[in-house]
């Protein structure tokens, strides 16, 4: 079941004062209704959540998604040989993988800041990999 609605009283209609030029509509709510911050709701959950994600430890990405590709990665290097996988071997790979995205996001959105923008970018992510250089992160 959803959240039950408030059920509201009709209200008596008021006069609007007049405005200085008739025909053009006014931005804004419309009167009478309550002011209240559309996005609040939503800015909390995603501070939650990633309040949530920054004190856990377990891996963000999916196992078996992340062992097809590392499989898949691993015949095109071999010229289409089938090699097999410890499960730890696969594991520490994704480890390692999740840290270096983890930190590349942080780098870039840390220039995104600096861009004085709020949403990440490809340009930021490119820099900085070109930032980072060849060993950290250009591979």
């Amino acid at each position: 079941m959803g959240p039950r609605r408030r059920i509201r009283k009709p209200e008596t209609p008021r006069r609007r004062a007049a405005s200085p030029t008739p025909g053009r509509p006014r931005p804004g709510p419309p009167s009478g209704a309550p002011s209240r911050p559309s996005g609040r709701r939503r800015s909390t959950k995603v501070l939650r959540e990633i309040r949530k994600l920054q004190n856990s430890t377990h891996l963000l990405l999916r196992k078996y998604p992340f062992s097809r590709l590392a499989r898949e990665i691993c015949i095109t290097f071999t010229r289409g040989v089938d090699f097999n996988w410890q499960a730890q071997a696969l594991m520490a790979l994704q480890e390692a993988a999740e840290a270096f995205l983890v930190h590349l996001f942080e780098d870039a959105y840390l220039l995104t800041l600096h861009a004085g923008r709020v949403t990440l970018f490809p340009k930021d992510v490119q820099l900085a990999r070109r930032i980072r250089g060849i060993q950290e992160g250009l591979g």
